[in-house]
């Protein structure tokens, strides 16, 4: 999707836009500063995680309702952001609520199962299609227990994965991340690289990037990694690439890399933790019709509690139930994880929710697509029910290599800033995207394109 003759924004003007705004947003947050200082003496960074990071001080939020959040200076926003896309159902939705008061009154942790794990399971059974799960309290654990399934099942190593995904935190997805263009590699043979200090060069050696969009180069990847006896155990992949904005499968793609993994014997692992409940009742799953072997969830399953989940067939997952995988964890399957996920499922993500978030979607996309014409920005809007983003490129983005010889980092950047400083809340990392709540309305969605086209405006005057 080639932009034509793009307007050529003088980078001056760029920086000084950033500049003033970076002000302007320090001066809004004088209170997060203050408890930045009070953070930093004990939390590492005055942060619970990195990702939450920003120089020169974190925003830190005091509470949310619905589709905003106040931070601690007392700033009202629309939220966006919704907890890297944990919150689809809003925040403090009264369904969940009361399934949580409900459940504490009655014990909020056993490490024994529940009724709400027999009832999740059904659920998640019924919308994946995948007829056996298992749960865990994160993204990453998901994935990480998903590997080892795969492994277990196969009695191979090695993993191939999409070079520039995230797949969490645990040594054998924090490679082939985020690098700089010129440490990419050639595509046939893309580097594979840790993502930050601590990751054993062992792991790092036995997974294995390919290009996202480009069944080819995984195909013949596969076959040089199976002649060198290094046949992979899995791929594991997002169904649509979700940190880089967001890039979507091209039309037979999916069904390509099924055809591959099937005829390899390769298992096929869908990383929905970002896709998931946010863009349809099932998933990537359930969007473009291409069935994994495993599936993994988070994120929003848990409504805003901790719980992720595995999805896999009989015969992969025999592999858990006879004890060949151990696949544990204290707190899988949490009392209070699973009546929040229970009352999301049953009673907030229904079938007229997904109708709400595609009309919404629809109308951000439309709405930032026309600032995006009317003032010839180098870009495009691009998203799927809950999700979406502008992705500031003169060229279509398809892959990771085509977003870092791309993306200007500096309209996202940006971006950012005019919508904290205007009453919306987005995520701190500036290659993410928005996620929307099943109570976000016409309003919200009006406010967020009004942003963007005062930036427009400022841009090219």
């Amino acid at each position: 999707m080639a932009i034509d003759a793009p307007a050529q924004i003088p980078r001056e003007r760029i920086q000084e836009l950033i500049d003033r705004e970076e002000q302007r947003l320090d001066a809004a947050t004088r209170r997060s500063a203050e408890t930045y200082e009070r953070a930093r003496i004990h939390l590492a960074g005055g942060v619970a995680s990195s990702y939450q990071l920003r120089d020169p001080w974190p925003i830190y939020l005091e509470r949310g309702e619905g589709p905003r959040v106040w931070d601690v200076d007392g700033n009202e926003m629309y939220d966006f952001h919704n907890g890297f896309g944990s919150m689809i159902q809003g925040h403090a939705h009264p369904a969940i609520g009361r399934a949580i008061r409900e459940r504490y009154a009655q014990g909020t942790h056993f490490a024994a199962p529940t009724e709400d794990a027999i009832v999740v399971g059904d659920e998640l059974a019924r919308r994946w299609g995948l007829p056996k799960w298992r749960y865990t309290n994160s993204g990453s654990e998901s994935t990480m227990d998903a590997i080892r399934i795969a492994r277990g099942f196969t009695g191979r190593e090695t993993i191939v994965k999409i070079f520039g995904s995230y797949h969490g935190h645990h040594d054998g997805v924090m490679v082939s991340i985020g690098v700089e263009y010129g440490r990419i590699g050639d595509r046939e043979n893309l580097q594979s690289l840790p993502y930050g200090a601590g990751i054993p060069q062992a792991v790092v050696e036995l997974t294995v990037p390919v290009p996202f969009n480009d069944a080819g180069a995984m195909e013949r990847r596969i076959e040089r990694l199976t002649e060198e006896g290094r046949k992979p155990a899995c791929v594991i992949m997002e169904a649509a690439m979700m940190n880089l904005g967001i890039v979507l499968p091209e039309p037979g793609y999916l069904e390509a890399v099924r055809d591959i993994c099937t005829r390899h014997g390769v298992v096929l692992i869908f990383d929905e933790v970002k896709t998931g409940l946010c863009i349809a009742a099932g998933g990537a799953t359930e969007r473009w019709g291409v069935k994994p072997d495993l599936v993994t969830l988070a994120k929003a399953l848990g409504g805003g509690f901790p719980c992720g989940a595995i999805g896999g067939t009989e015969e992969i997952m025999a592999k858990v139930e006879d004890g060949t995988v151990y696949q544990v964890g204290t707190y899988n399957g949490n009392p209070l994880s699973m009546a929040a996920a229970r009352a999301s499922l049953t009673e907030v993500l229904t079938p007229g929710a997904y109708a709400h978030l595609d009309h919404l979607n629809d109308r951000l996309l439309a709405g930032c697509e026309a600032v995006i014409r009317k003032h010839n920005l180098p870009g495009y809007a691009v998203g799927v029910a809950g999700k979406g983003c502008v992705t500031f490129s003169p060229v279509k983005i398809v892959d990771y290599e085509t977003f870092k010889a791309n993306q200007d980092q500096d309209l996202a950047e940006l971006a950012w800033l005019y919508n904290m400083n205007r009453g919306i809340f987005m995520t701190p990392g500036r290659e993410e995207e928005w996620t929307l709540s099943v109570t976000h309305d016409d309003t919200a969605i009006d406010a967020y394109v009004q942003v963007f086209e005062a930036m427009a405006d400022d841009l090219v005057a």
